[in-house]
């Protein structure tokens, strides 16, 4: 599969189900066409590859996450000769290396704060992913299921509206912290 194929494929169906070895099997069956394997094992890799296709689902593996694989050229060829679609990794390297031998690459980014956002921009420009994955996806479920402990939560990183504030304050944080000097006015 190339990297076109699979932003298309990502378009007609935009949920993917990350996995691991335990619910591997769940997502074959799921209407997910694209699944991402987040902890596969070299003993069965091979043959999850096999059973994704013959279902019709694209699968990409999570390198670094990934136990018995190597985290190098090698690692990546093996999947490759698996017939695997593509690989995740937070590693720009291994990117590069995907993309040298021909698989599409997702390369995934922690987005803390604002010093990590800006690393995120300077990362791309050396690595050029296929597509990126940028975590976590939704920070206000995180918010709610800690403020349900007897400890307060401060909500901090990548505040940059009244509204990024109002829904950290209403997903359960007591308090916000913003280095955006306009919004210490709100």
């Amino acid at each position: 599969m190339d990297a076109y194929t699979l932003r298309a494929l990502l378009e007609a169906s935009p949920v993917i189900a990350a996995v691991t070895e335990e619910r591997f099997k769940a997502a074959v069956v799921s209407p997910a066409a694209v699944l991402f394997h987040l902890h596969a094992n070299l003993l069965h890799i091979a043959a999850q590859i096999d059973e994704a296709h013959k279902a019709g689902k694209c699968i990409l593996v999570h390198l670094d996450l990934a136990e018995g694989i190597g985290r190098d050229r090698t690692g990546i060829d093996y999947l490759r000769q698996c017939g695997v679609d593509g690989i995740l990794t937070t590693r720009g390297q291994l990117v590069r290396q995907a993309k040298d031998l021909g698989l599409p690459a997702v390369q995934r980014f922690f987005a803390l704060d604002s010093q990590g956002v800006a690393g995120i921009h300077e990362q791309l420009q050396n690595t050029c992913p296929d597509l990126m994955e940028i975590m976590p996806g939704i920070v206000g479920k995180v918010l709610a299921a800690f403020a349900q402990t007897d400890i307060p939560v401060i909500a901090g990183g990548l505040i940059e509206t009244k509204a990024e504030i109002t829904t950290a304050l209403s997903s359960g944080a007591v308090a916000v912290s913003t280095g955006k000097k306009e919004l210490w006015y709100v």
